[in-house]
């Protein structure tokens, strides 16, 4: 694969972490679908710096990303999905949070952006 989508959902992951907005910007297609515990969401960029702004996205440390697998489709399309471990860092108790991930990317313009998310927490074992 010409590039390795799993490094383009570390670098975004990072800039979560960081809260860099302009890395997660630059590696996301608006709007972009966001699927997860709060439901399907076709997000605009205007409503995704709102939520950045906000603290939603920028309050994790990212423990372990691992199991990837990947696919491209066509030379402008690759999907990927991970498993995903993070702690909240507002959390006191800092307890894992196990969950499973999955985006679709395309290359547009000679440069890849995610144009859907998902996530799903794992039951707790």
């Amino acid at each position: 694969m010409e590039v390795q989508i799993i490094e383009l959902e570390k670098k975004y992951w990072h800039g979560v972490e960081n809260n860099d907005y302009e890395t997660v910007k630059n590696l996301t297609s608006f709007p972009c679908i966001v699927a997860g515990k709060n439901g399907v969401q076709s997000i605009s960029e205007a409503e995704f710096k709102k939520m950045f702004d906000s603290g939603q996205t920028n309050k994790i440390k990212v423990l372990n990303i691992y199991d990837v697998q990947e696919k491209l489709i066509s030379e402008n399309t690759a999907v990927i999905g991970y498993y995903l471990d993070f702690t909240i860092l507002d959390d006191s108790q800092k307890i894992p949070i196990k969950c499973v991930c999955t985006s679709t990317w395309i290359k547009e313009h000679n440069k890849w952006a995610c144009v859907m998310h998902t996530e799903t927490e794992l039951e707790k074992s």
